[in-house]
C-alpha cells in the first residue's frame, strides 16, 4: 500500500488478532512491565503462612515499606506469598491447598503468586521430602492454570537465605515474563547490601551492538550501572551508538581471540579498576542436522557460545579485577534444557553454559562473587521477526503467558542478579519463556 508505513509490531499484533479470532483461542494478555515511579503492585497483597515458616513476618515487612496495602478479607488482590518455609507434612501440604485455592480465585490479571517452600534435599525425613517436591509441580501447575497474565513461581529457601531483592524482583513488573519457574535461595554470597540498585556498579555486556545485549546495556544503565560494551569490530558503528546513549564507553573486541580475555581485563583496569557485573551474551547460530554438520560449524558456535566465557571467567577469577560482591550472568537458551532440532551446536554449547555456572558458583563463592545463568525461551527480536509466519506464531504461543517476550524481560531478569543485593541467588538458572513447554 504505497504512503502507508506498518511497523514490525503492527504486523505481528495484526497477526495475532487474525489467529485469535480465527482460532477463537484467548486473547493475549497485556503483561505489566517496569516503568519508572511506579508502585511494587497495583493493588494490595495477601500474604499467609502454613507450619513454622520464618518468612512470612519478613515479606510482610518488605511490602509495608514499598507501600503495599494488606489485603482486606475479600476482592481482588494483586499478589499472593505464602510462606511454606515450614511445611513437613501431607496435613501441611493440605493447609496449602487449603490457602491457596480461595486466593487464587481473588488474583488480579497480571498478579503475582509466589510460594517459599523447603529444600527437598534437606527435609528430615521422607515425608517431609516428599512434601518439599510437591510444591515444585504444584507452582509450576498453578502457573498453567492462572490467566490475564499472572505469574506463579517457587523460591526453594533455606533457613538463612536472603530472600529480599529475589521476593522483590518476583513480586513486581520487572518479572512479567518470568513464570512457572524454581529457583533456590540460600545465605548472601559477598557483602551484604541493603540498597537494591546498581548505581556505582560497572557492568561489561558482551554482543552489546544490538538486540538483547543492547536491551541489556540499556537496562543496566537505566538502573545506575556504568555499561562497558562489547561486541566484534563489524559492529563498530551499532556499538558505539550503544556506548553513546547509555553513557559506557565501547570496546571492539572478538572474544574468541588468544588475547581477548588480557585485553578486556586491561581495559577494565585502566578505565575502571574492576568489574562488578560481567553478562556473557555473545552468542551466534550455525544450524545444522546433525548428520550434516560440519567441523566449522560446530566448533564456531562452540568457540563463540562456551569457549569464550571459559577463557574470560578463568581470567577474571586469576586477576585482582573482580570486584566485591561481583556477580556474572551467563545468557543460555531453553534450547540447551529442551534441545532444538538442528541445533545441536547451539543446544550443546548452552547446555555446557549451565554446566560451567554450577560448577563455578563455590569457586566464585570464595570471592564473594556468584554466577548466574538466564535461559530465554522465545523473544521478539530482528532474528524472529524473519521466522516464517507459522512458527513464529507458534513459539510465541506454547507457553503459559501466550505470547512472546521482549528483550528488556532478559535484561530485567539479569539487572536483578547483578545486584549486590542478589547475593542469596547462585549457580541457578533462571528461564525467561513465559512457562515454555518446551524444557518445562
Amino acid at each position: 500500500m504505497s504512503g502507508v508505513s506498518t511497523s514490525r509490531d503492527t504486523l505481528r499484533d495484526l497477526s495475532q488478532i487474525g489467529l485469535v479470532q480465527a482460532l477463537g483461542v484467548p486473547r493475549i494478555p497485556q503483561l505489566r512491565r517496569f516503568v519508572a515511579g511506579a508502585p511494587l503492585l497495583d493493588g494490595p497483597a495477601l500474604v499467609g503462612s502454613v507450619g513454622d515458616g520464618s518468612f512470612a513476618k519478613q515479606v510482610q515487612a518488605l511490602l509495608d515499606d514499598a507501600g503495599v496495602a494488606r489485603a482486606a478479607d475479600e476482592g481482588k488482590v494483586a499478589a499472593v506469598v505464602l510462606d511454606a518455609s515450614g511445611a513437613r507434612t501431607l496435613d501441611d501440604l493440605a493447609a496449602i491447598q487449603q490457602f491457596l485455592t480461595p486466593a487464587v480465585k481473588r488474583l488480579a490479571p497480571v498478579g503475582r503468586l509466589l510460594l517459599l517452600g523447603p529444600e527437598p534435599a534437606d527435609a528430615p525425613d521422607v515425608e517431609a521430602a516428599a512434601v518439599a517436591q510437591a510444591l515444585d509441580g504444584l507452582v509450576r501447575s498453578v502457573a498453567k492454570e492462572v490467566r490475564a497474565g499472572a505469574t506463579a513461581n517457587l523460591l526453594v529457601v533455606t533457613p538463612d537465605a536472603d530472600i529480599t531483592s529475589t521476593v522483590l524482583f518476583f513480586l513486581s513488573a520487572r518479572s512479567a515474563y518470568v513464570d512457572g519457574q524454581v529457583v533456590r535461595v540460600g545465605a548472601a554470597v559477598g557483602t551484604p547490601e541493603v540498597a537494591d540498585t546498581l548505581t556505582g556498579r560497572v557492568a561489561v555486556v558482551t554482543g552489546a551492538a544490538r538486540g538483547i545485549g543492547a536491551a541489556i546495556a540499556d537496562t543496566l544503565a537505566r538502573d545506575g550501572a556504568t555499561i562497558v560494551a562489547v561486541d566484534i569490530p563489524a559492529a563498530g558503528e551499532s556499538l558505539s551508538a550503544v556506548a553513546n546513549r547509555t553513557g559506557g564507553t565501547a570496546l571492539q573486541l572478538d572474544i574468541t581471540a588468544p588475547d581477548a580475555a588480557d585485553r578486556l581485563l586491561t581495559h577494565l583496569r585502566e578505565r575502571h579498576g574492576h568489574v562488578d557485573i560481567v553478562v556473557h551474551n555473545a552468542g551466534i547460530t550455525r544450524d545444522k542436522l546433525l548428520a550434516n554438520m560440519d567441523a566449522d560449524r560446530w566448533n564456531a558456535v562452540l568457540a563463540v557460545n562456551l569457549r569464550a566465557q571459559l577463557a574470560i571467567n578463568t581470567a577474571l577469577l586469576g586477576s585482582d579485577v573482580l570486584g566485591d560482591s561481583a556477580r556474572i550472568v551467563s545468557v543460555a537458551s531453553t534450547s540447551g534444557i529442551a534441545g532444538n532440532r538442528g541445533q545441536t551446536n547451539y543446544a550443546a554449547s548452552k547446555a555446557g553454559v549451565i554446566g560451567m555456572v554450577r560448577a563455578l558458583a563455590p569457586q566464585l563463592a570464595q570471592r564473594g562473587a556468584t554466577i548466574n545463568a538466564v535461559a530465554p525461551g522465545f523473544i521478539e527480536t530482528d532474528m524472529t521477526a524473519k521466522m516464517p509466519l507459522g512458527t513464529r506464531e507458534a513459539g510465541r504461543r506454547i507457553n503459559s503467558l501466550r505470547q512472546g517476550g521482549l528483550p528488556v524481560d532478559v535484561a530485567e531478569t539479569i539487572g536483578w542478579l547483578g545486584r549486590a543485593a542478589s547475593g542469596g541467588v547462585t549457580g541457578q538458572v533462571v528461564r525467561v519463556c513465559g512457562q515454555s513447554m518446551l524444557g518445562a
